[in-house]
């Protein structure tokens, strides 16, 4: 096996496969790409077993078809060293023996047999939904939804991104139980019902890979997992197992009052009040009035206080709530918008996030529980 490659392009494809590789494995195949040579095609892949990714590149002056395993580390490193030169491969077939030859020089090294490397099975499951999105709307849905996956594995369904498919929508959700987002897209109109909840690499692996070139997300979905083809890759992943919560039961609909402000001045002043709240609690509490919020953070144990004000527009009785402070500087810094509309019923009840105006065909919505303020 023999081939010619653009350095740069190897290396960037094999960064992008190495994504989806454990620091540690199990198996030590899996520290391993998976190099499989058709024709004039280099089909990289790379796997943990749950999930697997298939980078392609295209090559010159090819001398016969193959496959070899090689380590990942060892590779990264050599072609990272001469991503600025033409690179010329060759694969002993018998002794997986590895020389690359560059200007100035070459290495050689030993790769290991492809057999044992463990990739996807031909025997497809049968499929659910098969539809396609365009790759700027799956990268922003990404973007707004994953800060807000848990990392608690006590709660499985709520370590991954829902998709709520349906024929007209898709709606995006994730929730750490402390915050939800909803995210709805009506410009993506899949013409098909599924749902599924993609777990946070994958979903992370993704939003990472996906090119602002690219114009489509092609998704093959069985009761299992998918298959997510775009540009130059293909992804496949297995589904996290479960029903997700009812998510629109927890999203209030009567909160009367409504409060708007600039978000950038509103996450500052969030952020300088939360240096001195408790370490513990985080807890941040919010007097707001007509015009103006004040903000303050306190910790009783080091007699520490900052107080911050926020001029606002308010509508509604005037409250005293408060807010964890890092997990409400999530949702500031995640919200897509120069004034953040919050809308609010009473103390004990969660507050609702949103852009004061809203991009046509998405809606984005952010809950966030309240925490008690004692007096």
């Amino acid at each position: 096996m023999k081939f010619n490659v653009a350095g740069k392009a190897f290396y960037e494809q094999l960064s992008a496969v190495a994504k989806v590789i454990n620091a540690k494995n199990t198996l030590s195949i899996l520290d391993n790409f998976l190099l499989r040579l058709s024709g004039e095609t280099l089909y990289i892949i790379g796997s943990d077993q749950e999930n697997e990714i298939i980078a392609t590149i295209e090559v010159f002056d090819v001398d016969n078809d193959g496959a070899v395993a090689v380590s990942a580390k060892q590779l990264l490193e050599i072609v990272k060293e001469i991503s600025s030169q033409p690179l010329t491969i060759t694969v002993d077939e018998n002794t997986f023996a590895i020389k690359i030859e560059y200007m100035s020089g070459h290495f050689d090294f030993m790769g290991v047999s492809p057999v044992e490397f463990p990739t996807k099975e031909e025997k497809a499951d049968e499929v659910v939904a098969e539809f396609s999105v365009p790759a700027a709307e799956v990268r922003r849905a990404l973007e707004l939804t994953l800060y807000a996956v848990s990392t608690e594995p006590i709660r499985p369904m709520m370590t991954g991104v829902l998709w709520d498919i349906e024929p007209e929508r898709i709606t995006f959700v994730s929730s750490d139980t402390h915050k939800l987002v909803r995210y709805r897209n009506m410009e993506a109109k899949p013409g098909v019902t599924a749902r599924f909840i993609m777990p946070a690499k994958p979903a992370s692996i993704i939003k990472g890979l996906i090119d602002k070139d690219d114009t489509d997300v092609h998704i093959v979905a069985t009761e299992k997992g998918a298959s997510l083809s775009f540009g130059s890759y293909v992804l496949s992943c297995r589904f996290i197992k479960g029903n997700y919560p009812n998510y629109d039961r927890v999203i209030p609909t009567d909160n009367p009052f409504s409060l708007t402000a600039d978000r950038a001045t509103l996450l500052s002043g969030m952020r300088r009040a939360s240096l001195f709240a408790s370490k513990a609690s985080s807890l941040v509490r919010l007097e707001i009035s007509s015009s103006e919020i004040k903000i303050t953070g306190q910790d009783l144990d080091y007699a520490t206080l900052a107080e911050e004000r926020v001029d606002c527009d308010y509508v509604g009785n005037p409250m005293t709530i408060g807010f964890n402070a890092l997990y409400c500087q999530e949702v500031l810094s995640n919200m897509p918008c120069d004034t953040v509309r919050i809308e609010l019923s009473d103390p004990a009840r969660p507050g609702v996030f949103m852009p004061d105006e809203q991009k046509q065909d998405e809606e984005l919505v952010t809950i966030q529980m309240p925490m008690q303020v004692l007096e």
